[in-house]
């Protein structure tokens, strides 16, 4: 019997086994089988990450715009030519079906493909003649060793939100996985080194608590990026800012949807049945909570029936629609919620716990559950429950809706479903949330626009990818100048910043 393999750390190029005597076990939700160990690194460890990187920002700031791009050409077809297999790897590890899966690669690959277009993204400014003879234009510089803490939920799309664009732009890169997944993140890691990153341009290092806090203290550490939950990136925000860093941190999110009577409703009801229960609930852009306004409350039943038909089995099943969930404690997490819905006077309209798996037994399985009657005021609509879990909630009006959501902390996205110009119009004016959906349930933009969740469900001025995060990624230096010919007569004295 082989022994179960070890997930290595990245350091300078070099995948090293971990001295440590802390591991954790990476564990496959529909089976329970242990695919690996992953190492919660030592603090020396962590100092030898962090010091590869700093070491390589010396020459790699200096790296041409065309050397950068044409790595992440390169990176973006090695990850096209193996996406079969990353996705594997993460339906494995993390339960996703396999379509979804390559929906997590493929929307991480996207931000791969912009970061090769660095070369139209770094571009600064300039005014010519400000003064007399005088020019002013700005620089846009990288500002050397960044950090990177991923989520379970997206263990490839994520780490490709971050440590693209961050060494596009000319910044050296310590990323920290998920210690439950993380065997898709190297596999990404490799494909990247055999792009061309220099070493000790990505390094990758695993732990808990001690490793994130690590990050956020060290002092030559210059920015941190975090996706999360609200807790854990409070914590990051709080800790990193302090310590004089650039944060950014997406977190926690509580998304509704509101259905107007002129919906079109074959439309509405399946984009609701997907996103609502699409990668078992657990992304923290998933709808778990629907608005139904005037007649459309009439469309519960209709919604209930196609949720029930869903098929609820392993990701390696290609006809499975919901897999499990990633781990028993998240299973617990979900179905004691479920219960407390039952127990503060919610209708449990589908009941989805303990669904019968044919040969998958033993795994972390959670059908499609909804709720109607849910009032503000209840647990299940109070926490994210990060499971395939829909609070149905009913409005007299769409003003009434949008109460609702305002009145919600969270302000991550949000959608209308509704065939009128007029009220789609008014929705995204009146709308406190960042980011909008018009008949698309999940409105994460493509990166040619930034991530721009708000209130609640983020920390920090400016989101990952896109326009913003090239600001996050460097610092805009601005120059003014002025050259005079060697025989020129020189100027009176001018005591003044006023340059003529």
């Amino acid at each position: 019997m082989s022994a179960t393999p070890t997930i290595k750390l990245l350091i300078n190029g070099e995948f090293i086994e971990s001295k440590t005597d802390q591991w954790r076990d990476v564990i496959n939700p529909a089976t329970q089988e242990v695919l690996a160990k992953v190492p919660f690194a030592t603090s020396d460890e962590i100092e030898s990450a962090v010091a590869s990187a700093r070491e390589a920002f010396k020459t790699w700031r200096k790296s041409s715009i065309g050397v950068r791009a044409r790595i992440f050409l390169k990176y973006q077809h090695l990850i096209r030519k193996n996406i079969k297999e990353l996705a594997a790897i993460l339906t494995a590890e993390q339960g996703k079906t396999l379509a979804d899966a390559e929906g997590d690669v493929f929307r991480g690959l996207e931000v791969v493909e912009h970061a090769a277009s660095v070369g139209n993204l770094q571009l600064g400014e300039m005014a010519n003649n400000v003064a007399s003879g005088v020019n002013t234009y700005t620089l846009l510089q990288p500002l050397g060793v960044c950090a990177g803490i991923t989520p379970f939920n997206f263990p490839a799309m994520i780490p490709l939100w971050m440590f693209p664009m961050a060494i596009a732009t000319g910044n050296t890169f310590v990323l920290k996985p998920s210690e439950q997944d993380p065997m898709v993140t190297m596999r990404l890691a490799e494909l990247a080194l055999e792009a061309g990153i220099p070493p000790g341009v990505l390094n990758v290092i695993h732990g808990g608590v001690d490793a994130v806090n690590a990050i956020c203290d060290h002092e030559d550490i210059q920015t941190v990026s975090f996706v999360g939950s609200t807790h854990v990136g409070t914590h990051v925000y709080n800790r990193a800012s302090q310590a004089g860093k650039r944060v950014q941190c997406m977190m926690g999110a509580k998304n509704h949807a509101i259905v107007m009577p002129d919906a079109n409703k074959e439309q509405t009801l399946n984009n609701l049945v997907g996103a609502a229960f699409g990668a078992a609930g657990q992304r923290c852009m998933a709808l778990p909570v629907v608005i139904l306004v005037g007649e459309a409350r009439n469309w519960l039943p209709e919604l209930t029936r196609r949720a029930e038909s869903l098929k609820v089995s392993a990701g390696t099943d290609p006809d499975t629609d919901v897999g499990p969930v990633v781990s028993r404690a998240a299973l617990d997490r979900v179905t004691t919620l479920i219960q407390k819905g039952v127990d503060e006077g919610a209708e449990l309209v589908l009941d989805g716990r303990n669904p019968i798996v044919p040969g998958f037994e033993a795994g972390n399985f959670v059908g499609p559950t909804i709720f109607s009657g849910v009032t503000t005021s209840m647990t299940i609509y109070e926490q994210e429950i990060f499971g395939p879990v829909l609070c149905v909630m009913e409005a007299a009006s769409m003003d009434e809706a949008i109460d609702i959501i305002n009145a919600n902390p969270h302000g991550n996205g949000t959608a209308i479903f509704t065939r009128s110009g007029a009220a789609a119009q008014r929705f995204q004016e009146d709308i406190n949330v960042g980011q909008v959906g018009i008949n698309v349930p999940i409105p994460v933009p493509v990166p040619l626009f930034s991530f721009s969740g708000s209130r609640g469900s983020k920390l920090g001025d400016l989101g990952p990818y896109g326009k913003q995060v090239i600001t996050f990624y460097t610092q805009t230096k601005t120059v003014t100048s002025r050259w005079f010919e060697e025989d020129a007569e020189a100027d009176a004295v001018n005591t003044t910043i006023t340059l003529k």
